[in-house]
């Protein structure tokens, strides 16, 4: 999913991948990084811990939004993407919260440049050294994914019955939302 931000000047790729084997996870993680030396960002996260495309989206704009104000926690909007994703402070809790780990399956990624060109460039790239295209489908919830993030996010029963207008599956998005939202009002 590529979107254009306005109000930032950048464009934004949402997408994941499924089945991903990491077992040269590592070779993987340092080809990604030296192409993140260039002006754009990247980020990957565990998919089975991402509520939609919704929840990488407000925290990408979240991240935009600290950047833009100079009140940013990290150096670079890849990683204060992490942050928000996770709803953590720390960068450590962030990365085990919801970035990939060599169990990681299913992967989701961002990626934000003002260059449409140079996203999908970057994408063919990451696409190239996964071994396989892209599978949006990967961000949707499923029950199982529903129980995972229900217990990452620590989101409760009584927190969902609040939200009875919407089915559990938006009430989950719409929490995992408002964590990441909470996460530049805490200090």
């Amino acid at each position: 999913m590529l979107k254009y931000i306005r109000e930032y000047g950048e464009y934004v790729e949402i997408t994941g991948y499924r089945d991903v084997d990491f077992d040269k996870d590592e070779a993987f993680l340092k080809t990604s990084r030296k192409q993140t030396r260039q002006n754009f960002e990247i980020q990957f996260f565990d998919a089975e811990l991402i509520a939609t495309q919704e929840h990488l989206y407000f925290a990408i704009l979240n991240a935009l939004q600290v950047f833009k104000n100079k009140t940013n926690l990290s150096k670079s909007l890849s990683m204060e993407t992490i942050l928000f994703a996770s709803a953590q402070h720390q960068i450590q809790r962030a990365i085990e919260r919801c970035g990939i780990k060599p169990q990681t399956k299913n992967m989701a990624m961002m990626i934000i440049d003002e260059d449409p060109k140079q996203i999908q460039d970057v994408q063919q790239a990451v696409t190239k050294c996964v071994g396989k295209g892209p599978d949006e489908s990967v961000l949707e919830m499923t029950k199982a994914k529903e129980e995972k993030i229900k217990k990452t996010f620590e989101i409760t029963d009584i927190e969902l019955r609040t939200l009875e207008y919407c089915n559990q599956e938006k009430a989950i998005v719409n929490l995992v939302i408002e964590r990441v939202a909470l996460l530049s009002t805490q200090l």
